[in-house]
């Protein structure tokens, strides 16, 4: 049994809302490490990768400063995944905001030296480029680099290590068209959270997992909690209604659980400070569980100390006094404050 490497990506240079800078403190303050260790899972902190300017002691910054710590602060992610491969670990990242993919399955293709696949649970479709994004956020950047699309900058890192026929999205609802059209002319499969409720989350998963593992030296799966049901995680920055839920997926994904070829976990867009009773940071748990433990067995690892959260996350709430919630238009997409 490999020991996870937990690997956090203390950012949140690469959204609008950069609280989720604090998201892997707060989850290594809660005990994360011990709890999964209770439920019979091996693991431990291998790497706390920061990001050089604290968001809430900067001055905003230009676009292109933005984008520099972005690409400076993956290519430590990079550096730390391929180091607890090295060390025959299972890195587990921790976000942070989503532009921590371009690092992690950077540093996963470094450490595998053969292509891979991967799979996306998501809202959004996190593909555009810095010529189509409204908002020139690298969060929603990232799933394009990997592909080959990009910044130079990001590029360097993660550019092109993912092949289109080898990725696939479940749970997308909110997304712009020129980010669409790239992945559709890509030839990547996206499939729509109406079809999850259609077709039902198992098999969606069973399609992702034959679409990551074809022709590939292993997979990976990144899990934007945004990708869930606003109702199961009140800690993110951009809640989008009629996502995933939290119970079905957990026992989806032990379907996975300790699957030969699963070479990383990446969950992102935590965010301590719009939680409430723990109860995302306890997804976050709930979801480790469920992918490292055998199908067979699923304990329940210990709930998240009070003391602890009153201690860490529930402080950091005056932060974000006066700041205005982002917004999601009509049909579903980010606004330009977002994307």
């Amino acid at each position: 049994m490999r020991r996870a490497a937990l690997i956090g990506a203390a950012s949140g240079w690469g959204a609008g809302f950069r609280h989720t800078q604090e998201g892997p403190r707060v989850l290594q303050q809660l005990g994360l490490a011990e709890r999964l260790a209770a439920a019979g899972i091996p693991a431990h902190w291998s790497a706390m990768v920061e990001a050089e300017r604290d968001h809430r002691l900067a001055a905003e910054l230009s676009a292109e400063e933005k984008f520099g710590i972005v690409a400076r602060h993956n290519a430590g992610v990079a550096d730390a995944v391929a180091a607890a491969m090295a060390a025959r670990e299972l890195p587990v990242v921790l976000g942070g905001d989503h532009a921590i993919a371009i690092g992690t399955w950077g540093g996963v293709a470094r450490g595998i030296g053969a292509p891979s696949g991967l799979i996306w649970l998501d809202a959004h479709l996190d593909a555009h480029t810095a010529q189509t994004s409204p908002s020139m956020n690298a969060h929603g950047m990232s799933a394009a680099v990997l592909l080959g699309h990009g910044l130079p900058e990001f590029l360097a890192v993660g550019g092109g290590v993912l092949r289109p026929e080898n990725l696939c999205y479940i749970g997308i609802r909110s997304y712009e068209v020129a980010e669409w059209a790239l992945l559709r002319r890509l030839g990547v499969r996206m499939i729509h959270m109406d079809e999850v409720h259609e077709g039902g989350l198992a098999a969606a998963m069973a399609e992702a997992l034959a679409i990551a593992t074809r022709g590939t030296a292993g997979f990976g799966l990144t899990i934007d909690l945004d990708g869930f049901d606003p109702e199961d995680v009140p800690g993110v920055g951009l809640p989008v209604p009629d996502g995933l839920r939290a119970a079905e997926t957990c026992a989806v994904l032990r379907s996975l659980a300790r699957h030969r070829d699963l070479r990383a976990i990446e969950i992102v867009e935590y965010n301590p400070a719009l939680d409430h009773a723990q109860k995302t940071a306890r997804l976050v748990q709930d979801l480790l569980t469920s992918l490292l433990v055998p199908a067979t067995v699923t304990p329940r690892a210990e709930a998240f100390s009070d003391e602890v959260e009153a201690g860490s996350a529930q402080k950091m709430r005056h932060n974000q006094q006066g700041e205005s919630a982002f917004q999601v238009n009509r049909l579903g997409t980010r606004s330009s404050s977002a994307a």
